[in-house]
């Protein structure tokens, strides 16, 4: 039974939310901004606007799961295009048609630096 048994006794410490000196590390995380870009290495990447040939510029993979992806690049794109990514493959390149949900400046140091964009993109399903 649990009657018998010893659980340790749990200890609460206290949190003194006027404390002045946890005011100020609060307020030094009011500007941070959290854009959804992973840890994985960075795949260099070719689109395509529009479901035709069109025109093809390069974009960088920053993110992806089975049915979005974020992408960096150096120009906007407007939400609701419709893009083919090609991403190469051991076996060859891989086409994935998406459409542009959201697209904005990025926001690191890094990124206002070098006119980086962010644009989060959802995929087609294939058929």
């Amino acid at each position: 039974m649990a009657d018998n048994k010893s659980y340790p006794a749990l200890l609460i410490s206290g949190v003194d939310w006027n404390d002045p000196q946890l005011g100020v590390l609060l307020n030094k995380s009011g500007d941070w901004h959290l854009d959804n870009r992973g840890s994985a290495p960075p795949l260099d990447l070719q689109i395509h606007f529009g479901w035709g040939e069109g025109v093809t510029k390069p974009a960088v993979l920053v993110w992806q799961s089975d049915e979005a992806m974020v992408l960096q690049t150096c120009f906007p794109m407007a939400q609701g295009e419709h893009v083919r990514v090609n991403r190469p493959r051991e076996s060859g390149m891989e086409t994935i048609w998406a459409e542009v949900l959201a697209s904005r400046p990025g926001q690191r140091a890094d990124d206002q630096a070098n006119g980086i964009q962010v644009h989060w993109l959802r995929m087609r399903e294939q058929k």
